[in-house]
């Protein structure tokens, strides 16, 4: 039988093969990272850069653990706190405990909560755009098939309806939830 031809290896031609599923997925991510970059320094927020925005993303960093968003952005503990630590002295976030508890949480002040506005607002327009070229029924495909490749390895996240589609209403903000641990419902 013969082998398929793996695809990292150049085509017949000479020509670079055609991007893997993870190559298409991670450039048409830094895409809209590059586009909410821009955003965010064309509303003012010309002191932030690309590293920084990390702490920003889906979901919602308030009321979170500076140890889950280091684990959600794949980075040690002392690289988000550098990263927390900008932020705050910046005037983004606040970290500091909730009555009550020792825990320290990030807060994001009414600056950090308008660049979450803004880098969400990208994403909408993003996907406006998406929904233009595609049509609605193809970008729920195409948002149904990325939800259902995601819950492959989510076996306990029950937001869809055994097809992989995500039931209708369904928009909740919940992020994947950590190895060993329960979600969160504070996001």
């Amino acid at each position: 039988m013969p082998k398929a031809a793996h695809s990292s290896q150049a085509t017949a031609g000479g020509d670079p093969p055609p991007p893997t599923a993870g190559a298409l997925l991670r450039m048409t991510y830094q895409g809209i990272r590059e586009r909410q970059f821009a955003a965010a320094v064309g509303k003012g927020f010309d002191d932030l850069n690309q590293p920084l925005l990390n702490v920003f993303l889906y979901p919602s960093p308030d009321r979170m653990r500076p140890s889950e968003l280091a684990e959600r952005a794949n980075m040690t503990k002392q690289a988000m706190n550098y990263l927390l630590g900008q932020l705050e002295a910046r005037g983004y976030l606040e970290r500091r405990a909730e009555r009550g508890s020792n825990r320290r949480l990030v807060f994001l002040t009414s600056r950090g909560r308008q660049v979450r506005e803004t880098i969400l607002a990208v994403v909408t327009e993003v996907e406006a755009e998406w929904t233009s070229v595609l049509g609605q029924r193809r970008f729920n495909d195409f948002m149904n098939t990325l939800r259902q490749l995601w819950s492959i390895k989510q076996p306990d996240i029950q937001d869809t309806n055994g097809r992989g589609e995500v039931r209708q209403g369904d928009r909740s903000e919940r992020s994947p939830p950590q190895r060993g641990r329960k979600p969160s419902r504070n996001h």
